[in-house]
């Protein structure tokens, strides 16, 4: 590619970027969506294990799924929604968790959260604080959260997990969100395997540079994750507000381990354990999601991040450390480790999901704030309340898609 030309770029085929790009082609303008990676979906990803069914190594669960737009998307591609509640909506097994426990622990998770509700009634601070001194569960509620933010509760603002707002409405699509996601670029103009390597938006028109040559265009949606948009190389000149905000908005980690388990009846469908409940450093465990024959396991924040350091047989051996603890070592012998992606080692990605440092949480609309009605910006990260999350990263993509047909109207005196 050469010199291509265009009349808006959108940079990232994930969630952002393809409702972005769908939006525009149904407006009959002409776009392009250009994809660092060799596949549509970005951090939402759809594998096959060896029995073909669809594992989601990304994003896997449809949030406040009665209000989320890829719910709907989903039915229409002629998907099946699975609607049953998720583990952390019920009971765990008692392994390890005694009923009596789990209650206890039920009570001092409410109690943190009640207080997170009036978090933005005093000045932004750590969530940590928020939690009760020497509180027996303060631990787990940690280790539940890093499943939540990708960081631990001392890392990030109270203000800005605060302003999450979840229906509770958990469901899943059977053949992979992912799937469902980068189906949803059908018929768009999109360019694979082409990393944006630099926006220079020093002109009338703006000139893409990428891996396999130059984009002119007359606006651009970024929709990357932000440590790429934290690089001070990417846009020139520089946008020091948009450093300042990728910089605010972190990605936290939560990578998921999927293993094959023999003699799977012995368990309750859709069940979970917990490795440890006296530690913030614990996997969590999904037993036989959709009924299947799986472990699909959850590690989050500092755990996951020194897992990915010490390489992919970490999650396996530690996953089997923690089980056979709780279930005997014989159980080794029934697990075996299928398919994971380590999201802090993907270049393209380099974590999983934002979250904003305290004191940070306002640097969402400064991250999503357009520039000059030519630069727009998408993404989970841009969403003040559905961030961490793909209907945040839809619903971000369609406002900008929006603000850029606003814009193009506007230079035609429309």
């Amino acid at each position: 590619m050469s010199n291509g030309d265009t009349e808006v770029v959108i940079v990232g085929g994930g969630a952002a970027g393809l409702a972005a790009g769908r939006r525009l082609h149904e407006a009959s303008i002409q776009c392009l969506v250009i994809e660092a990676r060799p596949r549509l979906g970005g951090r939402a990803w759809t594998v096959r294990d060896p029995l073909g069914l669809a594992l989601d190594l990304g994003c896997g669960w449809l949030h406040s799924a009665d209000r989320n737009p890829w719910s709907a998307i989903a039915e229409t591609q002629g998907r099946r929604i699975d609607k049953t509640p998720p583990p952390w909506m019920r009971p765990s097994l008692t392994i390890g968790f005694p009923l009596a426990e789990q209650l206890r622990f039920r009570d001092a998770a409410q109690a943190f959260y009640a207080k997170l509700d009036e978090a933005e009634r005093a000045p932004d601070r750590p969530a940590a604080t928020l939690l009760e001194p020497g509180g027996r569960w303060n631990n787990l509620i940690v280790a539940v959260n890093t499943f939540v933010t990708g960081a631990e509760l001392e890392k990030v603002s109270a203000h800005d997990l605060a302003r999450y707002e979840d229906t509770e409405e958990n469901w899943r699509v059977v053949e992979g969100y992912g799937t469902t996601i980068a189906a949803y670029g059908t018929d768009i103009p999109v360019m694979l395997d082409c990393p944006v390597l630099r926006i220079d938006h020093r002109a009338s028109r703006l000139r893409i540079e990428t891996a396999k040559g130059v984009v002119t265009a007359d606006q651009v949606i970024v929709t990357v994750p932000t440590p790429i948009l934290a690089d001070d190389g990417f846009f020139t000149p520089v946008l020091p507000d948009k450093l300042t905000a990728a910089a605010a908005l972190p990605l936290g980690l939560d990578d998921k381990l999927f293993l094959s388990l023999d003699r799977p009846e012995e368990f309750e469908q859709d069940s979970r354990l917990f490795g440890h409940t006296d530690r913030t450093g614990t996997g969590a465990y999904h037993l036989r999601p959709f009924g299947r024959p799986q472990i699909e396991a959850y590690f989050g924040g500092t755990l996951a991040s020194d897992l990915e350091a010490a390489g992919e047989a970490a999650f396996f051996d530690f996953a089997v450390a923690e089980l056979v603890e709780l279930l005997g070592s014989g159980f080794a012998r029934r697990i075996k480790p299928v398919a994971m992606h380590r999201w802090g080692a993907d270049p393209f990605s380099r974590g999983s999901y934002s979250y904003a440092l305290p004191g940070q949480a306002d640097m969402r609309a400064v991250l999503a704030a357009p520039i000059d009605g030519r630069l727009f910006f998408a993404g989970e990260a841009c969403s003040r309340h559905d961030y961490s999350t793909a209907h945040g990263g839809w619903l971000t993509g369609v406002a900008a898609a929006d603000h850029v047909i606003a814009a193009r109207q506007k230079a035609r005196g429309v």
